[in-house]
């Protein structure tokens, strides 16, 4: 799946090719829930926010977590896809993407047990519906609420199976139809593909559960489902947790998301987006600079699938290294490109690196080497 011919020495700042796709270098943006929509649509600030990223010089900039279906949305303000109305609002955002040399991504996604909550910074928990959320219409695998505080879900029929591979394969239709280059599947975070691939939130006992043959099948149709409909031009990233931190024979561990990660590979998956965690209030997270990035090493080098390493990656060396020493072919950023949009500029600048292209707006803020 990968195509280019400088893989043999690859750096932060090399290309990278992905079916029809070239990466400008090895920085994502990742998908960071922005909680400002009304009715699932974007306005000005998602334009603003993901325009920024792209100006700043990274290579893939992914929106937040775009629901598929209503009931999926993790809050009333989050953006969504489920319907063809929303597709002019992100054309303007991928057009100006893509206008200033980054690959315009989405991540379609439905939060299943965790839908309905209120932002953030006011609770995060289950909403009523007088309030706006929908706490009688969420679903998941099984019955289980998150914690406390969290709707208990209604156990998902066969029909809502089909209903949510139906729901993904829509979205990605629109995703096209908007202009997206890239799209990934949200499987992590203890969002509803995650609750199915995780023992510790599918209790299942029929095809959707048991082993992980069933508890991944859910994941594995809808991933071949958007292949099928999208054809073989645009790459599919898949985005998981690849552990839920927690004890041994509980729940999704890091050997199991090998075998998963090869399983959507063979369905057509181009990558895995390696985070960990948010199934279980239980978790145990050991976090720390670079936390997730083994788990990345491991599944590229036993799934033998291109990876993004994300969680704490803040340095421009350490972002090298995890390039230039195998443990990942991308690197996924969140928070420190909300400090900065415009890292990747600097990054290129503390590396050595004069590849990287400035808005020509910018030029007169240009660092030039020093030689």
């Amino acid at each position: 799946m990968l195509q280019n011919p400088q893989q043999q020495n690859p750096h932060l700042f090399s290309p990278l090719t992905i079916r029809s796709v070239t990466l400008r270098n090895r920085i994502m943006v990742s998908p960071m829930c922005q909680y400002s929509s009304e009715n699932g649509f974007v306005n000005d600030w998602h334009l603003v926010h993901l325009g920024a990223f792209a100006t700043g010089g990274a290579a893939i900039v992914m929106t937040e977590a775009t629901a598929v279906e209503a009931r999926g949305r993790i809050s009333p303000a989050d953006i969504g896809i489920w319907q063809d109305d929303f597709i002019p609002g992100l054309q303007q955002i991928t057009r100006f993407i893509s206008d200033h040399g980054a690959l315009p991504a989405i991540q379609l996604a439905h939060a299943g047990r965790k839908a309905g909550t209120a932002v953030p910074w006011i609770g995060g928990k289950t909403i009523s519906a007088a309030d706006g959320g929908w706490p009688d219409a969420i679903i998941a695998p099984s019955a289980l609420a998150f914690n406390d505080g969290f709707a208990t879900p209604n156990a998902m029929t066969l029909e809502d199976c089909a209903e949510v591979v139906q729901a993904f394969t829509q979205a990605a239709q629109r995703a096209v139809a908007a202009g997206f280059a890239v799209i990934e599947i949200h499987a992590a975070h203890g969002y509803l593909l995650h609750q199915f691939l995780s023992s510790a939130a599918n209790h299942r006992s029929d095809a959707f559960g048991g082993d992980l043959h069933g508890r991944a099948k859910l994941l594995l149709d809808i991933t071949a489902a958007v292949r099928h409909t999208i054809g073989e031009a645009i790459p599919i990233f898949v985005r998981i947790s690849a552990t839920d931190w927690l004890p041994p024979g509980e729940g999704f561990d890091i050997e199991e998301a090998v075998k998963v990660s090869g399983m959507l590979r063979k369905v057509g998956a181009d990558a895995i987006d390696v985070s960990s965690g948010g199934l279980s209030p239980r978790q145990q997270i050991q976090d720390g600079p670079g936390y997730q990035v083994p788990f990345a090493a491991k599944i590229r080098s036993q799934a033998e699938i291109p990876v993004a390493a994300v969680g704490r990656i803040t340095d421009p060396e350490q972002a090298n290294e995890i390039i230039t020493t195998g443990q990942a072919d991308i690197v996924a950023m969140a928070r420190e490109l909300l400090r900065n949009p415009h890292w990747p500029l600097l990054a290129a600048h503390e590396l050595g690196q004069d590849s990287a292209v400035w808005p020509k707006q910018y030029l007169r803020a240009q660092i030039t080497r020093k030689i």
